[in-house]
Order: structure tokens, then sequence, then C-alpha cells
């Protein structure tokens, strides 16, 4: 009787050793995931932080730019300027410019829209027919003969018609008849719809821009890209000749703002606003926001901080 006691103690002792053993194996693998959810959410905390950060920097820099610009008169504010400063653990670079340096997909005749295409790589004949099919989306129909434009998107089978109006966002220019997606992409960062004047600002524009001007040549724009930093506004429209019925040196209401922030930990995030300053209850009103600006997608006029990303 004693004996068969004995060997039940000991099955239930080598069971309570076994149970033990997986209890001890389950908290160990339960403290593998945790240490894991642990680290992952701390790494997402981090990365969230700094898009938090990023943004309340790039508000702050905007309203900075704005102060600049409205504290001055509007005849002597600047078309451009850069400034930077530091606010936490970041270094911020900003970059400002009058948005009359893009050619205005509203505004701009039918000469500087070729042009634009043209200097992207467009053959002549193209180029001229993708700015008729550019100011045939843009422009209001006629009520007293059929709407020709309209007819021309229903023969390519497609589901839908010119807006017949401004453009609202310049990535309506993918939607436009007949315009190669790879032109569209390489004429987005020259374009814009904030401008609201059928000239360009000489003085601030890509080189891209300035090649589409009806009679500039190769020659004449390397000449006056290597002056028009030390011209005085009068000097540059002297410069521009009879080009002037498509340039100005004035700015604009709307200015693009490109905000570079770089944190101490390594991470760079760019991104561009494009503000209306004055004419409103508030000293400034956004217009558009991108974040994480892609640096391939930058003009040759963007700032180098930008560029260089």
């Amino acid at each position: 009787m004693s004996c068969r006691c004995a060997h039940d103690n000991t099955g239930i002792d080598g069971f309570i050793v076994v149970a033990v053993l997986w209890i001890l194996l389950a908290l160990a693998a339960l403290a593998s995931v945790f240490a894991i959810y642990v680290a992952n959410t701390e790494l997402a905390v981090s990365v969230n932080d700094d898009s938090v950060q990023a943004d309340a920097l790039v508000s702050a820099s905007l309203e900075l730019t704005a102060y600049k610009l409205v504290t001055i008169r509007r005849e002597d504010r600047p078309t451009h300027g850069a400034f930077s400063y530091r606010l936490g653990r970041a270094n911020v670079d900003v970059d400002f410019r009058s948005e009359t340096a893009r050619i205005d997909l509203n505004m701009a005749p039918k000469e500087l829209l070729a042009g634009l295409f043209t200097a992207l790589g467009a053959s002549y004949d193209n180029a001229l027919d993708y700015a008729d099919r550019v100011i045939g989306w843009r422009t209001a129909p006629s009520t007293d003969t059929p709407d020709k434009e309209a007819s021309l998107y229903r023969a390519a089978g497609l589901n839908y018609a010119p807006r017949g109006g401004p453009f609202g966002d310049v990535a309506e220019l993918t939607l436009v008849l007949g315009l190669p997606p790879a032109l569209v992409e390489a004429a987005m960062p020259y374009v814009t719809v904030y401008s609201g004047r059928a000239e360009i600002n000489i003085r601030d524009a890509a080189p891209a821009v300035l090649a589409a001007i009806p009679g500039m040549t190769p020659s004449g724009l390397a000449t006056f890209l290597g002056q028009r930093g030390s011209l005085d506004a009068q000097s540059a429209a002297t410069q521009a000749g009879t080009m002037q019925n498509f340039v100005t040196t004035e700015g604009g209401r709307a200015t693009r703002v490109t905000v570079g922030v770089r944190f101490d930990s390594g991470r760079r995030i760019v991104s561009q606003a494009v503000i209306l300053v004055g004419g409103s209850e508030k000293p400034y009103r956004i217009l558009s926001w991108q974040d994480d600006i892609d640096a391939q997608s930058m003009p040759a006029a963007a700032p180098a901080f930008a560029r260089g990303l």
C-alpha cells in the first residue's frame, strides 16, 4: 500500500514539473513577443513624433514667411528669399518664391504654353496642338455653336469632356486630351494655377520656363542666366527686349514656400505649400500643401537643400 502511494506521488511530481516547464516556455515566448511589440511601438512613435513636429515646423515656416511679406509694402515685397532657423531637435531651411515664376495654365497664351512643351522635348507642331488642347480645356464652350472641343474627347472614346473653365489644379493636366503622360510629368514643376498672370517673372523663373519664352534662343538663355543675378528689375525687363509681352519682373499675391526639415536623428522631410498673402482677415491663406516632396520633381531653380535630398 505504501509503495503504491510513493509511485503515485512520483507521477504527480513529474506532471507538475512538465506543466511548470510549459508555463515557463509560454512566458518566455510571451516576453519575446512583448519585447518585439515594444520595439516596434517605440519606432512607430518616434516616426510619428517626427511627422507631428515636421507639420508644426512647416506651419511655423509659413507664418514666418507671411510675416516677412506682409510687413513690407506690396510694391517693395521681394519676389523670392530664403532663411533658416533651429527649433527643438531640427534645423529648418525655408525658401519662398512668387508663383509668377511658373506658367499659369489658366492665363498663359498659346505661344508660352507651346514654348514650354517644346522646351521639354515636344516637336514644334505637337507642342502647338498640345497648347490648343490646354486652352480648349479651360475655355467655356460657346452657347450658339457646337462644342468642338468636347466632340474631340468623345471621338477619342473618353467618358468625360473638358472642364470648360479654369483648371482647379495642375493635376488636371493629366486629363487633357492628347498630352503624353511623360510630358505632363515633366511639365508639373513649371506650371501653376495660382499665379493669376499671363506673364512669367523672369527674375525667378527656372531655366525651362525661360526657355519657353517665344524668341528665346539657347545662347540668349545662357547669357541671361549669367547676368540676371546682378540685374535690377528695370535692367531685367530691358534684357527681355521683344519678349516683354510674355514676361514681368513683378511678383504676385501667391507665394510658393519650400521647407526642408533636418532632424538631429538624420531624418529629412521636405514640404511645399502655396500661400496667398493678404486680401482677407487673416495674414495669409494656404492654397495647397504637399508633404515629402520628391527631389526628382524639383525644378532646377528649387533650393539646393531640397534638390540635394
